[in-house]
């Protein structure tokens, strides 16, 4: 017979009352790793949602691709493309853009050589001005016509002030190469797991939340899915239709301006950058009429795109109605950022979901 050690007391019999306060303790316990485990990698949390959300984009992309014969079982290979491809869409835009200012810095610094010994000529157009004609000459000599070396605005560029902000702009410069690196290296893990990790997130759904919040998490994400569609189908639009703006008002390099413009145009209402920083080019050179007129022109076509088109498809692949579209994407941008434009429109899914079960 074994004998219990002295000063040891018996183990108390589990009471549910005692099983409960386990329970509640446990909860505790796991919330509050949880929230140090996010505390730890807070500074990937907004990479990983970066990841999920182009995952959750390119989904159906890679089941349909995983069902090609030549891909079938080839996981890794499928995820490197995708990957690449996404690489490659952000990097060469940026590339074509760093060699074309590369190839004109030439040109550039001889004209900054030039205001610096005569100034910067007025334009021809101002003079044809309907009114302000005298106040804009003589602001004009008095700033920019006379010899800029010694000019408060040349003096200013070389301030501790302007140091501070190139040094900080290359940091964060650096930040956004290193977050895009993560974000890509995330996102092949992601597709690399394929099937597998989207069937494991349906299940913990089902079974922490039931089948109706298994079906709330796959609406979200199409959701996001729709909102992805619909950035960049009115961004390959836009980017079109300003294209044939540019070649119609003589611009050059027309072809790198339509797909900057496209670019730019996936993101709410930064395709007026682009064109208006073009439509002043053409201002600068004496182009009246064809400066205004592609400024109205891609006026029209932003605002009928970012009011009308694009909640429209977002609209009809989330089934939500325009406004809270249209409210999803402009409030989740003011919240959160970029990454807000996708969380917008999946945080108004939630919303029309609790409401129509409210008033069934």
């Amino acid at each position: 017979m074994i004998s219990r050690p002295p000063n040891t007391l018996p183990d108390q019999p589990t009471t549910p009352e005692r099983l409960k306060k386990q329970k509640a303790a446990s909860l505790v316990l796991y919330i509050g790793l949880v929230l140090l485990a996010l505390w730890v990698v807070r500074d990937f949390i907004v990479v990983v949602a970066w990841a999920g959300v182009l995952a959750i984009a390119l989904w159906p992309l890679l089941r349909m691709v995983e069902g090609h014969r030549w891909f079938s079982g080839r996981t890794t290979l499928i995820a490197a493309l995708l990957t690449l491809a996404i690489a490659l869409l952000v990097v060469l835009p940026v590339g074509i853009g760093i060699a074309q200012a590369l190839r004109e810095a030439h040109d550039l610094n001889d004209w900054f050589k030039g205001v610096q010994e005569t100034g910067i000529a007025m334009p021809d157009f101002i003079e044809r001005l309907p009114f302000g004609v005298q106040q804009i000459s003589a602001w004009w000599q008095a700033n920019l016509g006379q010899p800029l070396r010694d000019s408060a605005a040349m003096k200013g560029l070389h301030s501790t002030t302007v140091m501070t902000l190139g040094r900080h702009f290359g940091a964060r410069a650096v930040h956004a190469v290193m977050v895009f690196g993560f974000m890509l290296i995330t996102l092949f893990v992601v597709f690399q797991a394929g099937p597998r990790l989207s069937g494991s997130l349906i299940k913990a759904a089902r079974r922490g939340f039931g089948d109706d919040g298994a079906a709330l998490v796959q609406r979200m994400a199409a959701a996001v899915r729709g909102t992805v569609s619909g950035l960049v189908v009115v961004g390959l639009g836009e980017g079109a239709l300003l294209g044939v703006g540019y070649f119609v008002t003589g611009l050059p390099h027309v072809a790198l301006l339509a797909f900057i413009t496209a670019i730019a145009a996936m993101l709410p209402f930064c395709a007026p950058i682009v064109f208006g920083l073009a439509a002043l080019w053409l201002l600068t050179q004496g182009s009246v009429v064809a400066a205004i007129g592609l400024a109205v022109f891609g006026s029209i076509v932003v605002f009928v795109a970012e009011h009308f088109v694009r909640p429209v498809l977002i609209g009809n692949s989330t089934r939500l109605p325009f406004l809270l579209v249209l409210f999803g994407i402009l409030g989740g941008a003011q919240t959160f950022g970029l990454l807000g434009i996708f969380i917008g429109p999946a945080l108004m899914t939630v919303l029309m979901v609790m409401w129509t079960d409210l008033v069934r």
